[in-house]
């Protein structure tokens, strides 16, 4: 099987030993049946798997393009909601407006689905190849219809992406073959980013980042949602009771959950290089901030973790435990 001119492994930045293990398979013509690609998000698993899907089921005479997930013999599933009967991925609840309180997942409805993909043979290639993002996101009950699929894949390629091998059943590990991806460096994350337009970035995002673009891009979305002046009241613990009660009810008003969520690592980073070598209480701040993360988890009123967290961390301030 001939890899076309232009590769499209040639896009992918600082994933060297999964391209080359996966040009190795292709070039003896040993495609696995399934294979899980592990690793962090945000580092180049999708890519990859876009590159990868391109090279096994590209056909010249095809009209549909891999990179839109348009082709007939490729099935992309993703985490879903589940909203009144129907199934929404991420962006498709954003743009409904709906309301998330727990986090998507891959379902027993989405398993079947491959099933049936998978019985019926390729359109326009030898093979067809189903992707599954987050695929820890699977319940018990999608993860076990899953493992029959995966022991006879008939014409396929299954392609899992998690964040680890432990995240997933072990009966499923075994049958596929690993593929890790590391986290980039610095100077790989700024490629990326630079290529992508992004050239002249905060500190603070590089640190956020912890070498995954995608974490970056997010980290950059995200402040951008976030009002300038909730980000100017958190540039120093709330001094006075009354501006930590008021900073809260604002960041429960204005901001969902997720975003909530996000802010919480932000500000951990944030805290951590304004205070760091200032404060004896540096890690009570933090805690402070671990704990909300888990309240707000656990479906706590939001304004009332906010105003607990701001209000602990101002008396961390005050005279009594002084920090500065």
């Amino acid at each position: 099987m001939a890899i076309e001119n232009l590769d499209p492994f040639s896009q992918i930045i600082g994933q060297t030993s999964a391209v080359d293990l996966l040009k190795a398979a292709i070039k003896r013509d040993r495609i696995a049946p399934a294979y899980l690609f592990a690793g962090t998000p945000g580092i180049g698993r999708a890519l990859t798997a876009t590159a990868f899907a391109t090279i096994l089921i590209q056909d010249h005479k095809s009209t549909h393009r891999i990179h839109d997930r348009n082709h007939p013999d490729l099935l992309w599933v993703e985490p879903t909601y589940l909203d009144r009967g129907k199934l929404l991925t991420a962006s498709q609840a954003a743009e409904q407006g709906l309301k998330r309180r727990a986090a998507p997942q891959i379902r027993l409805e989405q398993v079947r689905s491959i099933a049936e993909f998978l019985s019926k043979p390729p359109l326009e290639s030898q093979r067809s190849i189903v992707v599954i993002e987050d695929a820890h996101t699977m319940a018990e009950a999608a993860a076990n219809g899953l493992l029959k699929t995966l022991e006879e894949p008939g014409h396929g390629t299954i392609i899992l992406i998690a964040p680890a091998a432990g995240n997933l059943l072990p009966t499923i590990v075994s049958r596929c073959q690993l593929i890790p991806f590391y986290r980039l460096s610095v100077a790989q994350v700024q490629l990326v980013l630079g290529k992508l337009g992004y050239s002249d970035l905060q500190l603070q995002i590089l640190d956020l980042a912890q070498g995954s673009p995608g974490t970056a891009l997010m980290a950059i979305d995200k402040l951008a949602e976030i009002p300038d002046e909730i980000l100017e009241a958190l540039e120093q613990i709330p001094a006075q009771p009354i501006a930590a009660l008021t900073t809260a009810k604002q960041i429960a008003k204005d901001l969902d959950i997720e975003t909530q969520l996000w802010l919480i690592e932000y500000l951990q980073n944030y805290f951590w290089r304004l205070y760091q070598g200032r404060s004896l209480h540096l890690p009570q701040i933090i805690q402070c901030l671990e704990q909300a993360h888990k309240l707000l988890n656990g479906y706590v009123q939001p304004r009332l973790v906010w105003e607990v967290t701001f209000l602990k961390m101002t008396d961390l301030r005050s005279g009594r435990l002084a920090i500065v």
